[in-house]
């Protein structure tokens, strides 16, 4: 069993003994040589540092956790012993992080092996860093978690750590045709993660299909295995939000979604449209202020340094700064109370879905496409299931959001799994 494959693939051959901690690392390591060169996920690969702790697993005779054995990247803003934190800017140098961020620990606890850091455009921002799309290697794989993303669908490795302020993993795992979940506010500690925004920075994961992130997220929160909690065969009701106010879904993206919400009819997954696209487009701009406000004051360091940074970043440090204090309280406040109003829609169905971006990944790598489908859904800070299998006529992957409760994540991991999989029959 190759570490190019499935997650759940890799842990069960791994479990069974059929694949070693040491021989997964060696697949994962063959496949960044051979396709890192084009792809340019990593922005430090510790080879090393995976066999040694491979090794170390194999010598335990702890209780092998629930990914043990199974090799991963981790997002370049986020602190793991022993390999620099560069945050995709040339104001980091190289000293070694001291310890692991908490994140990186539970990912230790549950048996991962860190493959190294990867890349993150600048302090998870709009500047793009060298990495391509595995899907074209001629367009964006999105950001800021655009390694993660990228490593994951080339087949590098089955599983990477990301985060998200704006977009910054439902984005890349559109582009790039791999799933992704961004967790609700505050469900995992983001001590050692350099953030952003206090108020939306959320940490996240990317996978290969939706099962594999039920799998790893199951793992991480310590609940049991996600086999205990799929629900099969329960009819769902969803809101379907078709982008409306916030930017023009491109033609194909709105016949892809039509497509999907066809497909899933047939498998007792029942939409009705959203109509309240007032409160998106209140929810989009007020994550806009509340975003570059704290940005500026969360980078003030940074911000002392405008002309070394990239010109997204300091515009946007740059707009923080400027902004009154009172209009920042003021989107907190429209926040908190458009929160009770989706609350409150939320108790009626089970998921809001919608696309996941406007469209495609778009051509070239100077850009990394907008995140403004994303940005009312992190505002609330909901967690949120990118699914792949859709495709545009040129062969460009499209994915779905589904958006859903926090406390209800198992419900919401059994629909994405119950709509990829009705994705994959067309």
């Amino acid at each position: 069993m190759s570490s190019g494959g499935s997650l759940r693939e890799l842990s069960m051959a791994l479990a069974s003994g059929a694949v070693t901690p040491s021989s997964a690392v060696e697949q994962a390591w063959q496949r960044m040589q051979a396709t890192e060169p084009e792809i340019r996920a990593w922005a430090e690969i510790d080879a090393g540092g995976a066999r040694f702790a491979a090794r170390e697993l194999e010598r335990s005779t702890n209780t092998r956790g629930p990914l043990w054995g199974v090799p991963v990247g981790v997002k370049d803003l986020i602190d793991v012993q022993g390999l620099p934190t560069r945050c995709g800017s040339v104001l980091r140098g190289g000293e070694p992080a001291g310890s692991d961020a908490d994140c990186v620990k539970l990912l230790r606890q549950a048996g991962a092996v860190v493959m190294g850091k990867t890349v993150t455009t600048e302090f998870g921002y709009f500047a793009p860093g060298p990495t391509r799309n595995p899907a074209n290697r001629a367009h964006t794989p999105g950001g800021s978690s655009s390694g993660s993303a990228a490593a994951v669908a080339a087949g590098m490795v089955p599983l990477a750590i990301g985060t998200q302020t704006a977009g910054s993993l439902t984005r890349p795992a559109s582009f790039c045709g791999v799933a992704g979940f961004v967790a609700p506010k505050g469900q995992f500690s983001m001590s050692g993660v350099t953030g952003l925004s206090p108020s939306l920075d959320s940490l996240g994961f990317l996978a290969r299909t939706v099962t594999d992130l039920h799998l790893a997220w199951s793992a991480l929160i310590g609940d049991g295995p996600a086999s205990e909690h799929t629900v099969d065969g329960v009819s769902a009701h969803l809101l379907l939000w078709n982008g409306r106010g916030l930017g023009e879904v491109s033609a194909d993206m709105a016949t892809a979604v039509e497509q999907a919400v066809a497909a899933i009819s047939h498998e007792g997954v029942h939409c009705e449209d959203w109509t309240d696209h007032d409160i998106v487009r209140r929810l989009a701009d007020d994550h806009a202020t509340i975003m570059a406000f704290e940005a500026a004051r969360e980078r003030s360091w940074e911000l002392q340094q405008l002309n070394r940074l990239s010109v997204p970043l300091a515009e946007l440090l740059a707009t923080g700064a400027t902004t009154p204090e009172a209009d920042y309280v003021a989107a907190l406040y429209r926040v908190a109370d458009a929160r009770w109003s989706v609350e409150a829609a939320l108790e009626q169905f089970d998921a809001i879905l919608g696309p996941a971006a406007l469209g495609a990944a778009p051509a070239g790598i100077d850009a990394t496409g907008t995140p403004v489908l994303s940005r009312p859904w992190q505002a609330l800070g909901l967690p949120v299931i990118t699914i792949p299998g859709l495709r545009d006529p040129a062969g460009m992957p499209l994915g779905l959001q589904l958006i859903g409760s926090p406390g209800r994540e198992h419900r919401l991991f059994s629909i994405a799994e119950r709509i990829e999989a009705a994705l994959a029959l067309l």
